[in-house]
């Protein structure tokens, strides 16, 4: 095998993948309700995956931290269901209040690189 063969090998076959990569490409788009093509890969899924995992554990761990820490206060001041419910209700705001930075901190990046 010499060289130019080599050269033509790898050439041909640098072709073939750029051909195949575009027909991925096309492949992984797909329409929405809207008309609006989506990238529905692999790595598309699992970023969308990953905020939805990080979105629910911010949420559940507001609510979570607020209840111990009441549970905590209505066993030190013996008072059974006051602080339980004011902390449960404190977490559920946090956890809620978390999920929107998210969803506000996705957007608010782009509004502030257009001005």
């Amino acid at each position: 095998m010499t060289n130019s063969d080599g050269g033509k090998d790898d050439e041909a076959l640098k072709a073939r993948l750029g051909r195949l990569s575009g027909q991925l490409g096309e492949r992984n788009k797909r329409p929405d309700r809207t008309g609006n093509e989506v990238d529905v890969s692999a790595s598309s899924t699992s970023r969308a995956l990953s905020l939805g995992m990080r979105v629910i554990s911010e949420f559940v761990g507001g609510v979570i931290a607020g209840g111990g820490v009441g549970w905590l206060l209505d066993k030190l001041f013996s008072t059974q269901p006051l602080f339980l419910i004011v902390f449960i209700g404190l977490g559920t705001a946090t956890g809620f209040w978390n999920v929107y930075r998210m969803a506000a901190g996705s957007t608010g990046a782009r509004g502030k690189d257009s001005k």
